[in-house]
């Protein structure tokens, strides 16, 4: 039935009188949107002069068939091609141009074509837009010129060791420093120790050490040479800084000049290769309580390194399974005291794992690990010790020492100050966690926003198709990422600044705020890297993209260095008081005596003005966005101090009262990071004198912070600080901010100054 209709209907196309029509016949039936009861409205308004002519096209029984729409359509813009199309027509005045520009067309008049368009729904000239063109014009690739100057925003991120940064991208341009795709994990880890022999050749594993033990005395200097590390692999970041920056650097800083000497020069040249033994299977960030023993023998002169049982083995320790050959091993001094073992708190010692044929030591048993979700090029591995003997020199003694007739000495008394001072010497890990992992998110930003600039989706029909990255939703998701990025580099730059100058034994400013800046770079870089996946739809989930190395090796940076959610709470136990000589004791009088005075502070008075003012120049002028995250971060100070006052007053057990306030700890944690991190950010603008640079990082830092106030103004509204007009208004900035920041994104990715090489994503070239 449908074939007749259609072979009799087809001659009727060529008839002049239904070529007015036309545009609204292949409309309707174009898309298979109209339902049936849709299709009988239509044809009902259908004009009675006309319904002889439209009835067949018309009828919900016989749709058209391909080739009639196909035919439809051709004969629309045969009729069309001369027409000027600049004008703005619906389809109804499409029609009449049509008409009229036919001298066989007579006696069609615009009511029949309005009464047809209203059934249809069809308002505006949009369809008509896309029913005239055809091949869209050729694409353009060109971004806008930076409106700074790239080498200058380039060596304002470089920074005072940016000779450095660019010696290590050479040593890594060399030929042996090629990736080679599906290599298996024990090929990976020689490959990924070859590279790091390389790398010690070059002085970079050594510069950090003293220079009396052939060193560079610039641990600066060694931060920096990790940290470009990670634009390349991070399994050889990772082993560089457990080779280095673990074990040397536990030499380096609780050991003394005959550690220094005997070690530390085999060490930076990796003919010694070495482990960082704190972790255990039942211990991880809850140092203190670690279960490895070194008992002294006085008879012997020796420690006796022990493991008590299976959950105390040392894990996740890298070099171990394959390379290390000394261990530097946490364990709990004890010494005899008339026949009973004392405890005197976990030192450090120096424990050999391989003979020189690398074969276990007696007493040492070694596993690996295996495979892991990254970082498959470290040997990661698991250590136990049964009555393993080491020489009485073996133990690192900055910090405390054990006589031959077994007498410990400590220049330091308190065992909780002791303590923290010995991990506080090894703060620098964390500084250089923070930084390698913002690299790999530097990384993911380049790749996902050059591959946004230039790969097109969709778009008016007429035109090519729209760029990605000028699609508000990818603005939404990359550029607040890139402001937080430079937020970042500019926060852990100071830190680094801080760390290099500060005194080893008065870190307490440097731990607080490498602690949360770490737990900060590492889960925004998890956050970036996705999004930057997400970003790059199927071509980001292609291996050779890379974010698929990217997110699985550096997952794992969220918990090593110190689980992050740890690090907060001692960030937090910080913002209450003096950590280690009132808090990091645990100590409850100096808690209470701290919280009954923070009780005691009121949050500052709001301002009924400033709550409601909404003005670009006010939600854009840096003094109001620091004093929100600041005032956010003095609330929530106050308010769990008040807390805990009260549950101490209960007489609550001090740990069980900490336990009831953990997320409120954690969150007065993450609002002091993100205002430190504000703050440094603007420090950095504030400092620029370069009017360009001021101006592009202006833009960012006003973007990072109105991004986080509307991320938390659940927490504004509720609380009085904002109303909803400010709301409202802080997300209309955040709009403009991404769209500003948009047409500067590539130069400031490109300011980043990744080698071609090393970003290696085919999408990103």
């Amino acid at each position: 039935m449908t074939q007749a209709r259609t072979s009799t209907r087809t001659p009727a196309l060529d008839d002049p009188r239904l070529r007015p029509f036309l545009p609204m016949l292949y409309v309707a039936w174009a898309d298979g949107d109209l339902a049936d009861e849709e299709m009988a409205a239509l044809c009902s308004a259908v004009d009675p002069k006309c319904q002889a002519l439209l009835r067949g096209w018309l009828d919900p029984s016989a749709p058209p068939s391909a080739e009639e729409l196909a035919r439809m359509l051709a004969l629309v813009r045969s009729h069309t091609a001369d027409m000027d199309r600049r004008g703005k027509l619906d389809l109804t005045g499409l029609g009449l141009e049509i008409a009229q520009a036919d001298a066989e067309v007579t006696g069609v008049e615009r009511s029949a074509l309005e009464s047809l368009e209203e059934a249809m729904g069809i308002a505006g000239t949009e369809a008509a837009r896309q029913l005239l063109s055809t091949r869209r014009p050729a694409r353009r690739e060109r971004e806008a010129d930076p409106e700074f100057d790239l080498d200058a925003m380039k060596a304002l991120l470089d920074g005072r060791w940016g000779e450095l940064r660019r010696r290590v991208f050479r040593i890594l341009a060399e030929p042996e420093f090629e990736h080679v795709d599906d290599l298996g994990k024990d090929a990976y880890r020689e490959r990924v120790l070859g590279w790091c022999r390389r790398l010690a050749e070059e002085g970079l594993g050594a510069l950090s050490f003293d220079e009396t033990a052939g060193g560079g005395g610039d641990i600066g200097a060694f931060i920096s040479a990790f940290e470009n590390l990670a634009y390349f692999d991070l399994s050889l970041l990772v082993k560089f800084g457990v080779q280095f920056g673990l074990f040397g650097g536990s030499i380096q800083n609780l050991g003394t000049e005959h550690h220094h000497g005997r070690y530390l020069p085999a060490a930076g040249r990796l003919e010694l290769p070495g482990c960082f033994a704190m972790t255990e299977t039942g211990h991880g960030s809850n140092v203190a309580d670690l279960e490895t023993t070194a008992r002294f023998d006085v008879a012997s002169g020796e420690f006796v390194i022990h493991t008590p049982h299976v959950g105390a083995r040392k894990d996740y320790i890298g070099n171990a399974a394959c390379h290390g050959e000394l261990a530097t091993v946490f364990a709990q001094l004890e010494l005899d005291h008339d026949g009973a073992w004392v405890g005197y708190g976990v030192h450090a010692f120096l424990v050999p794992i391989r003979d020189e044929d690398g074969r276990p030591c007696p007493g040492v048993n070694i596993e690996d690990d295996g495979t892991k979700l990254g970082l498959n090029g470290v040997d990661n591995g698991r250590l136990g010790f049964d009555q393993v003997r080491i020489p009485r020199e073996n133990l690192l003694d900055r910090f405390a020492s054990v006589a031959e007739d077994g007498q410990y000495t400590s220049p330091i008394a308190s065992p909780g100050t002791r303590f923290f001072t010995m991990l506080g010497t090894l703060v620098g890990g964390r500084v250089s966690v923070a930084l390698g992992a913002l690299s790999a998110a530097k990384a993911g930003l380049a790749i996902a926003i050059r591959y946004g600039a230039k790969r097109r989706q969709f778009g008016p029909a007429d035109v090519p198709e729209t760029r990605l990255l000028d699609y508000q939703t990818h603005q939404r998701r990359l550029m607040p990422r890139l402001a937080q990025t430079y937020a970042l580099h500019f926060a852990l730059d100071h830190l680094r600044e801080l760390y290099v100058a500060s005194d080893p034994l008065e870190r307490r400013e440097v731990e607080t705020e490498a602690a949360g800046l770490k737990a900060y770079s590492t889960w925004h870089t998890t956050d970036v890297l996705q999004t930057c996946r997400e970003c790059c739809g199927g071509q980001g989930y292609l291996a050779v993209n890379r974010f698929a190395a990217l997110k699985a090796d550096t997952d794992v940076f969220t918990t090593f260095e110190g689980d992050n959610i740890v690090l907060l709470q001692l960030v937090a136990k910080a913002l209450l008081g003096d950590y280690r000589r009132q808090f990091g004791d645990m100590k409850v009088w100096g808690l209470v005596r701290y919280v009954a005075d923070r009780a005691a502070v009121t949050a500052a008075e709001l301002n009924p003005v400033v709550t409601r003012l909404t003005g670009e120049s006010h939600l854009r002028d840096p003094s109001f966005q620091r004093s929100a995250l600041a005032w956010r971060e003095q609330r929530l100070v106050s308010t769990v101090a008040r807390r805990l006052k009260r549950l101490l007053d209960a007489e609550t057990p001090l740990p069980d009262a900490l336990g009831q306030c953990q997320s409120h700890l954690v969150a007065a944690a993450k609002a002091h990071t993100e205002r430190l991190v504000l703050d440094r950010f603007a420090d950095a603008v504030d400092a620029c004198a370069d009017p360009g640079l001021q101006k592009a990082l202006g833009t960012l830092r006003d973007l990072y912070a109105l991004w986080r106030l509307e991320l938390d103004r659940g927490y504004f509204l509720e609380r009085g600080y904002f109303e909803a007009p400010k709301a409202k208004a802080i997300q209309a900035q955040v709009d403009a901010l991404c769209a500003e920041a948009r047409t500067q994104a590539v130069p400031l990715v490109e300011a980043f100054g990744i080698p071609e090489r090393l970003l290696a994503a085919p999408i990103a070239r």
